[in-house]
């Protein structure tokens, strides 16, 4: 990857004159990853071959040139195929991945629900990933404690609560997840797909509270492959296509334009 000076991650705090900036600025983003063309087998076989110089890469690029604002308090859907780009897209808003070039603007705390388990220690119990995942988000010791009982409550884990979470389903795991990131309202919210695990009445239970959080002000991303879900939520939808941004606009028009994309794919296939 490229050197990435540090100006091009910003994150400033809500309030002031930067509460009528955008929550999200993205700014001409591209992230590559390099591949080695040609298949290793172990890591010690990797190591060998990059020692003597017979590695040779191809660079696969998941975003191209993206730019984008996303508004405080909209409620943003990102659609696309899988492998577009959207869960990468996510992850560069949410800082764990480093873009190759261009520049990420983040206003105010940002709570990320990106990949099933991500923050979470399978080997330890349901309570301490509470603390531990609430601490990878930011928060104190004290401020968890005093939310644990409707995190739990929330998740209707009690029974579970001291287990292992390596025991734990994915529904299970995505319960937890999401009442811990939910627990304090977030000025912006990423979720990615997590919604598509679970039964239906808490899927309905998450809509809700991401609706009054929404109401309240936040800013919230939602990655879906649900139609129906993005339609009845989201303001804006932005489909990615191949890493880049092929649409942007109100979630009829874009999706309408969506679909009939993809089945005419499927036709010619």
């Amino acid at each position: 990857m490229d050197h990435i000076p540090s100006e091009q991650f910003v994150t400033a705090l809500a309030g002031g004159t930067a509460a009528a900036a955008p929550a999200v600025e993205l700014r001409g983003v591209a992230v590559r990853y390099r591949l080695p063309s040609q298949p290793v087998h172990s890591f010690k076989e990797y190591i060998i071959r990059r020692l003597k110089g017979q590695i040779r890469y191809q660079d696969l690029w998941a975003l191209q040139d993206i730019t984008l604002s996303i508004q405080p308090g909209e409620f943003l859907g990102i659609i696309g195929r899988n492998g577009a780009g959207k869960s990468t897209l996510l992850k560069v808003i949410a800082r764990v991945l480093r873009p190759t070039r261009g520049r990420v603007i983040v206003r105010g705390r940002l709570a990320p629900l990106l990949e099933l388990g991500a923050g979470f220690h399978m080997d330890l119990t349901g309570r301490e990933n509470v603390f531990l995942n609430g601490t990878l988000l930011g928060y104190r010791r004290d401020e968890i404690a005093a939310r644990f009982d409707a995190i739990v409550d929330f998740a209707e884990l009690w029974e579970f609560i001291d287990m292992p979470v390596r025991a734990y389903s994915f529904g299970m795991l995505m319960r937890l997840a999401f009442s811990v990131a939910t627990a304090f309202r977030p000025d912006i919210l990423l979720v990615d797909e997590v919604l598509a695990v679970g039964d239906v009445q808490f899927r309905k239970k998450c809509m809700q509270r991401m609706g009054a959080f929404h109401a309240s002000g936040t800013t919230i991303i939602l990655v879906s492959h649900h139609m129906d879900l993005v339609r009845q939520f989201c303001e804006r939808v932005v489909w990615i296509d191949h890493g880049r941004i092929r649409m942007v606009g109100e979630p009829d028009t874009v999706i309408r334009a969506y679909t009939h994309y993809v089945m005419g794919h499927e036709r010619r296939s």
